[in-house]
């Protein structure tokens, strides 16, 4: 099998750790170069994957003619001028999430990739998880009906380190909401098909004494009328969170537990209900009872090969980008949004 040959732009990180472990595991994927901003720690992760080169300069790598394809994911300071970079030389991009600090910025890098008509995606890799994928067939299957309402949790604790970049707004342009609010977003839109078209806000720095916000509550309003509601935070213990996510429709629920996040697995419970009489007595619980659940069959595995893997066929084959770049443009505006609502106490419009 044909395999696209990989550069990877800031290879420690979220890299080193999920995306490029994943790339081994791709069929259609081969690690060729790796760029970090030490030279020594760049050499050991080639070493370490076995990549054929290892540079100190994004610009060097890009430019190997045996790189065909480019992977961003340096601090998301660092991401507009390798991902510009990567469209002018032809060469089609992966980019982590957020592309850029500002929508401004994100659209230049749009501006790129369509003026040289490359393939180009983002990092919403939880799209790929076996059961968020079954949920999103299962929505659009028909089976909740209408959907009415939706809620996405992503948390982690995250306590004051010194140098840690997402917790400087100058590198990062934001904290909770700008670095785990950005998947729950997507993954509401992608689930439920809609775009958002207005928000409102709490964000605040609560425990913590970086310049970012540690804790973030965002409503949001969809063009298709499902009201969605997304927290999250860096305050909250990583074995108290549970990650929740909740779909409520006409015909049923989707209650969901760390489905999001960077592995692949959780826990899913699903209800339907054809029951259309009123009920005073409300008698929900022994009605769920009698309800037969709905199994999702799933099979988990790699979600991050699985976006190499989808990405790749679509550099080879000419499928359609499944996480096209362009959603990053969208859920930064909303992002934005949500900053401004929190601070003008207002219900904000977004792109």
């Amino acid at each position: 099998m044909r395999k696209v040959k990989w550069g990877v732009v800031g290879a420690g990180g979220i890299a080193d750790r999920r995306t490029i472990p994943g790339m081994m595991l791709a069929k259609n994927a081969e690690l060729v170069a790796v760029m970090e901003i030490n030279m020594e720690f760049a050499e050991r992760i080639r070493a370490k994957y076995g990549a054929k080169y290892a540079y100190d300069n994004a610009l060097d790598l890009i430019n190997n003619p045996e790189v065909e394809a480019v992977y961003v994911a340096s601090p998301v300071l660092y991401h507009v001028e390798p991902a510009i970079a990567a469209a002018k030389a032809g060469k089609p991009l992966l980019c982590e999430k957020p592309i850029a600090i500002t929508c401004e910025k994100c659209k230049a890098v749009i501006d790129a990739c369509h003026e040289a008509k490359i393939p180009a995606a983002t990092g919403f890799m939880m799209r790929y998880g076996a059961y968020n994928m079954a949920i999103k067939k299962l929505i659009e299957d028909g089976k909740l009906g209408q959907i009415v309402s939706a809620r996405s949790q992503f948390t982690c604790w995250y306590p004051d380190i010194p140098g840690a970049w997402r917790q400087d707004k100058a590198q990062s342009g934001g904290g909770a909401l700008m670095d785990l609010g950005v998947h729950c977003i997507d993954i509401l839109e992608y689930l439920t098909g809609g775009k958002t078209k207005e928000v409102s806000a709490f964000i605040d720095t609560k425990t913590f004494n970086y310049n970012v916000d540690d804790s973030s509550s965002v409503m949001i309003k969809m063009d298709n009328g499902v009201v969605g509601y997304i927290d999250n935070h860096f305050n909250v213990p990583d074995n108290a969170a549970r990650c929740r996510l909740e779909i409520y429709g006409t015909k049923g629920s989707v209650m969901a537990e760390n489905t999001l996040g960077q592995e692949d697995g959780g826990r899913v419970e699903v209800i339907l209900s054809e029951d259309k009489e009123y009920d005073a007595n409300q008698t929900r619980i022994e009605n769920q009872k009698k309800d037969p659940e709905f199994k999702l069959n799933v099979e988990f595995g790699n979600m991050y090969t699985r976006e190499i893997e989808s990405f790749s066929d679509s550099i080879l084959n000419g499928t359609p980008v499944n996480v096209p770049i362009e959603d990053a443009v969208h859920i930064q505006s909303v992002i934005e949004a949500a900053y401004r609502s929190s601070e003008s106490g207002k219900v904000e419009k977004c792109d």
